[in-house]
């Protein structure tokens, strides 16, 4: 198929350029009249060869300048241009030594040609091969300008054939991850809460005091649970799946007064459109900070609060929980993912226990409006 385009545009431009060859011709007055058939053939013919010049452009350079040279000596003051066009072919298939040699010869032997047609003295030949010099460096440079356009083009077009690449493969990737993860852990996971619940049940239906650590094992295996279920919806989010964000947060907060926490949700500002990685970050920072005082806290009061600001936009997690003031915070994987979030978006993140007991998440995050 393409092979066969190029064909047709390589017959179009032949035909094109004999035609324009033999206008220009046909536009002179010529005396002999064997020699104005002969430069009239010189001039169709060296049109024509144009359209092998992809299958043998050294070939076609020959003929060119050999009609070119011809049509001259018949006294035709037509310009070289098939010659200029099978230039530009040898070129561009590799051939430079032949190239600059043959057209060494022929800048020398138009001169001569136009000399031996009679029509022309010395300063009038030499000026006509100046010209055809000149013309030669003007499609030169509009043969140039056109390559590397396509060469940016080609360039954009496999940038962006490595990027689709690239997103595929992480895409698969991630499916792979958590086809893992739900082969190899729910099951395991939803063994363990079972059990758990059953052990409880039991032991609460026969009036006897169900152990704390049996407690503990059934509060971790419902959390894991909810956890492994959150982490493959995440990983298996795609550009159909709309994603979570800002509209989602009030889902957490209201998920997490379903397991008995106080908790509030306050917006604050002109709420405006955000991006969507600001608006993902905020849901994974309120996400996680709800688990965190769900786990280690030990309390029942936690406010979310949102706050739209020209030019950023703030969100800040309080609980009255046990830390105290003046404890670093372990760097769990939580914090440490949310720092990483935040940083790679160019924000800031503070965590830690607040003056009046309690613990505090506060991010400030860039907003550009104009994205």
């Amino acid at each position: 198929m393409g092979t066969g385009r190029a064909g047709v545009r390589d017959w179009a431009t032949a035909v094109g350029v004999a035609a324009i060859l033999l206008v220009t011709g046909l536009s002179e007055r010529h005396s002999a009249m064997y020699l104005d058939l002969l430069g009239y053939a010189l001039l169709v013919a060296g049109g024509l060869g144009l359209a092998a010049r992809r299958r043998a452009p050294v070939g076609v350079l020959a003929v060119t300048g050999l009609c070119a040279v011809g049509y001259q000596a018949a006294g035709f003051d037509v310009p070289a241009v098939a010659y200029l066009f099978a230039v530009y072919a040898a070129v561009r298939a590799g051939h430079h030594t032949v190239t600059v040699v043959a057209s060494v010869i022929m800048l020398a032997a138009l001169p001569v040609a136009a000399l031996a047609s009679g029509s022309h003295d010395a300063g009038e030949a030499f000026a006509q091969a100046r010209g055809a010099l000149e013309l030669a460096w003007l499609i030169a440079a509009g043969a140039a300008g056109e390559a590397l356009r396509q060469a940016e083009r080609r360039a954009e077009e496999a940038e962006r054939t490595r990027e689709e690449t690239a997103r595929r493969r992480a895409d698969e990737e991630r499916l792979r991850i958590a086809r893992e993860l739900h082969d190899s852990l729910t099951h395991q996971i939803s063994i363990i809460k079972v059990q758990a619940e059953v052990a409880v049940h039991v032991a609460r239906r026969r009036g006897e005091q169900v152990p704390q650590a049996l407690l503990v094992i059934q509060e971790a295996g419902r959390e894991a649970t909810r956890e492994l279920r959150a982490t493959l919806e995440a990983l298996r989010e795609d550009g159909a799946a709309p994603p979570r964000g800002l509209d989602q947060v009030a889902e957490l907060v209201e998920r997490a007064r379903t397991s008995g926490l106080d908790a509030t949700l306050t917006i604050e500002g002109h709420r405006h459109e955000v991006p969507s990685a600001v608006s993902g970050t905020v849901y994974r920072i309120v996400q996680e900070s709800l688990t965190n005082i769900a786990r280690h806290a030990a309390t029942t009061t936690v406010s979310v609060r949102i706050d739209y600001c020209p030019g950023t936009l703030t969100i800040r997690v309080d609980d009255d929980g046990k830390a105290a003031p003046g404890t670093l915070p372990v760097p769990g994987a939580g914090l440490l993912g949310m720092r990483e979030r935040v940083t790679a978006l160019g924000g800031r993140l503070r965590a830690e226990p607040r003056g009046e007991g309690g613990f505090t998440v506060q991010a400030e995050l860039p907003v550009d409006r104009t994205s």
